[in-house]
């Protein structure tokens, strides 16, 4: 708990990341919702007429599971790969520290900031946007699985995607291309499947897709399953590629993590 502590404040100390994980998905919203609150409706039809939401409804869901991929993938990416070039991380592989403490830090801070940058974003979108949200337990059920499987998805990749940048001043320039691309991709900006058929199909590959697609199926009408590829939210699908890439991203930590660059 102590772990958890210290990284929490030493996250909120640090603005940019502040700004470009915690903030940046509420201040989308909030773009987004300004900048088409005169725009009609956007509409999906089903078998008895249409349903309907307004952009901040539309947006939010892609926007709750961006943040698990800023705050895990993103932050966690960068955080690492500053603190091995700085020698922060040979500093500690040298204390009594076991490896376990630092990443039950890094994760549990990674769990707290986002279920506060997540509680944060719906009650923006609810109190200030008129977002009206789910009702049913089940739906509720639902976005809890989604989100705690994205996170721990997003923490692990995070973990072996900080080995990539040799120099820790080319963390932040390696890894956020690698995940706006990835926003732009998965459905969280424009809607999925007017992508062309070829990046749809290598977006859903990556779990970001995936979590997006879950949350609509959360935030979303019904209706609007059939806007998604196949005409369902394929929420079995989705929970197969993401434990896959749970799987793999801890193989690679397990493989990939030092205190410090082999070449170091």
């Amino acid at each position: 708990m102590n772990r958890i502590t210290y990284e929490i404040r030493s996250y909120f100390r640090a603005p940019d990341a502040v700004f470009f994980t915690f903030l940046f998905p509420i201040i989308m919203l909030a773009l987004f919702s300004v900048a088409f609150s005169s725009a009609a409706d956007i509409r999906a039809g089903d078998a008895n007429g249409t349903a309907s939401v307004d952009y901040a409804t539309y947006y939010l869901p892609g926007l709750v599971a961006t943040g698990f991929l800023l705050s895990g993938t993103q932050s966690l990416g960068v955080d690492i790969a500053t603190e091995r070039s700085d020698g922060t991380l040979k500093r500690l592989g040298g204390t009594p520290l076991p490896v376990l403490s630092y990443f039950i830090g890094k994760i549990g801070m990674v769990l707290v900031t986002t279920i506060l940058q997540t509680a944060l974003l719906i009650g923006i979108a609810s109190i200030v946007f008129g977002v009206d949200l789910p009702t049913a337990p089940e739906k509720w059920a639902r976005f809890a699985g989604v989100m705690l499987l994205g996170i721990a998805t997003s923490c692990v990749l995070g973990i072996a995607i900080s080995a990539l940048p040799r120099e820790g001043r080319r963390a932040t320039a390696t890894i956020v291309p690698v995940v706006l691309v990835l926003q732009f991709i998965s459905g969280v900006y424009l809607p999925f499947t007017q992508l062309p058929a070829w990046l749809q199909d290598v977006a859903s590959v990556f779990p970001l897709r995936w979590m997006a697609s879950g949350m609509r199926s959360v935030f979303l009408p019904d209706a609007f399953a059939s806007a998604e590829p196949g005409g369902s939210w394929q929420l079995g699908l989705g929970t197969l590629v993401l434990v896959a890439w749970l799987v793999l991203g801890t193989v690679a930590c397990v493989l990939t993590f030092r205190w410090n660059r082999k070449d170091a």
